[in-house]
Order: C-alpha cells, then structure tokens, then sequence
C-alpha cells in the first residue's frame, strides 16, 4: 500500500515537473546562470538581482534552443526584471495561481529551474512561513504575500517558479530579497511584469521633498491642538515637483498626509505607496506658526 502512495506520488511530481516546465527557462545575464518564466510569448520574468546587464542575454529554452533577450524593464523592489525576447517562441504561458489564500503551512511545493545546459532540475518541500498580507521587502518593495517553502533552492533557482499541487505557479523563487529564499507571489509577479512591459518602469508617486524630523515646542502644540510631538521640517524643495506646484516652502513643517499623522519620512513614504499617481492628497504644514492646508497632485518621479 506505501509502495503504490509512494508510486503515484512520484508519478505525479514527474508529470508536474515536466508539464510545467515547458514554461521554465535559463537565463545567461551574468557569470552565473538563473531561471526564468515564460510571461508571454515574446517575454520572460526572472530575478532582477541575477541579471547583470542590460543587452546580450541569452535565454535557454531547452537543450539546443536558445534565443537572445534584452531587459525591457527592472524593479529591484520586488527583484523583478522582464526581459523582451528577440522572437516570440512557442513555449506555453504558465497558469500562475489565481489566489495563495488557500496555502497553507506544510503544504506541498515544487519549485523548478532550468540548468545552463537546458535540462529541467527540481526540488521538493512543504510551504514553511506565510503571511496573509502585504509584506515589505528590504528594497522597499510591497509583495502581495509572504511565501517561504522549506525546500533547497540551489544556484541557478532563482527566477524559477514555485508549484503547487495542482501545478499552478504560485510565484517566482528568489534569493535576493531573504536570506532563507522566498517566492514572490504569482499576484505581485503578474502586476509588476505586465506594468514593466507597458513602461519599462515601475511608476512610484512622490512629493519631491528633502525633510527631516524636528520636535514641535508644546507651546505651539497646545495652541494648534496638534497630537504629534513631532514633525518633518522642509529642507529642500525640487523644481517642478508636485509639493512645489501646491505650494509647498523651504522652512515649512509638514505633520499630516492625506489624513494621516506623519513624524518620520518612512510614515511619508507608506502613505504614498497607498496613493494612485494623478490622485491628489492633503498635506498639512505649519508655516510661520500657523497651520494650513494644501491639495498635492501626486505624479511619477521623473527618469533621472
């Protein structure tokens, strides 16, 4: 009775490996190859951190197939890259899970790479860490869900998929946001890919401000009726940028931001990753010991 479990489980990881690798391929962007996913016909999303340069890729999508690639668009946020391919190929789009809601702790996964040679390599454990919601990377970064599988992910892994039992791609395996390895969610794969092949870019709004923290006199405090004891005091001020087309000085304290109290620029910056570019927000300063609101239209930070 073990014997067939045994059997049919081997049987079906082998079937899964091999169905699902056909969207897998190698990429050539550094000394050391990583894996990618087939995204479209013409693309492939991999691991940013393991693509060096930006031209003279080579994609392998098989032994003896091969196609060159260039790098349409990077976020290192999410150590995401989309790479354009030369050629549109035939592989198969993969079927990248509609939700991870169902995973749970010690489930199944199989996460897949393809070597440098082209053969198809896997490794097999169970779903170790999970975390239902938004989880911020070390980059900055905002995934849909935190993935850890418990599971070898050895050299050459990288930007290769995560399974799950049914051999839907639950994400993309990486090294480069954890030091244990995580999966970057099939949602947050899809999202930042699809907006990298539009823009080639990640489109993030800003206020184009320089601040810093200063303590706010309890003085001024009792007579505004302000809750913070702190607030970012305006440092420098960019031309053109959205706070100095509302409005905003040098000299001016900022303490709120669409309604929230903000004492540090990391508040600021959370604040904005919850905002659509082109949306406008309030902003609440100080100026010359008085309180006064401004309307900021938000729009993408400008290429350097």
């Amino acid at each position: 009775m073990a014997a067939d479990v045994w059997a049919k489980l081997s049987g079906e990881l082998s079937q899964v490996s091999a169905e699902a690798g056909k969207s897998v391929v190698a990429v050539h962007g550094r000394r050391h190859p990583a894996s990618g996913i087939v995204f479209a016909r013409n693309a492939v999303v991999t691991a940013n951190h393991a693509v060096r340069r930006d031209e003279d890729i080579t994609v392998i999508l098989g032994p003896g197939k091969s196609v060159n690639a260039a790098v349409a668009g990077r976020d290192p946020a999410t150590d995401l890259a989309v790479l354009r391919l030369r050629e549109e190929v035939g592989a198969p789009l993969p079927k990248w899970s509609p939700s991870a809601s169902a995973l749970r702790i010690g489930d199944l996964t199989l996460a897949l790479g393809r070597t440098w040679r082209g053969n198809i390599v896997a490794s097999a454990g169970v779903t170790s860490g999970l975390i239902a919601g938004p989880w911020r990377t070390w980059r900055g970064g905002e995934l849909d869900q935190f993935i850890r599988p418990d599971l070898t992910l050895y050299p050459g892994f990288s930007g290769g998929p995560l399974l799950n039992s049914e051999g839907q791609f639950l994400g993309m395996n990486t090294a480069g946001l954890h030091r244990s390895g995580i999966t970057v969610p099939a949602a947050t794969v899809v999202r930042v890919a699809t907006e990298l092949l539009e823009k080639g870019r990640i489109e993030k709004p800003y206020l184009g401000l320089a601040m810093h923290a200063v303590p706010l006199p309890e003085s001024l405090r009792s007579k505004l009726n302000l809750i913070a004891s702190e607030g970012l005091l305006v440092a420098h001020v960019e031309p053109s940028s959205p706070a100095e087309k509302a409005g905003v000085l040098l000299g001016d304290v900022l303490t709120e931001l669409a309604g929230k109290t903000v004492t540090d620029t990391d508040g600021v910056q959370e604040t904005l990753r919850s905002q659509a570019i082109g949306s406008e927000v309030s902003a609440g300063l100080l100026r010359g010991g008085a309180a006064l609101k401004l309307r900021v239209k938000l729009e993408a930070r400008p290429l350097q």
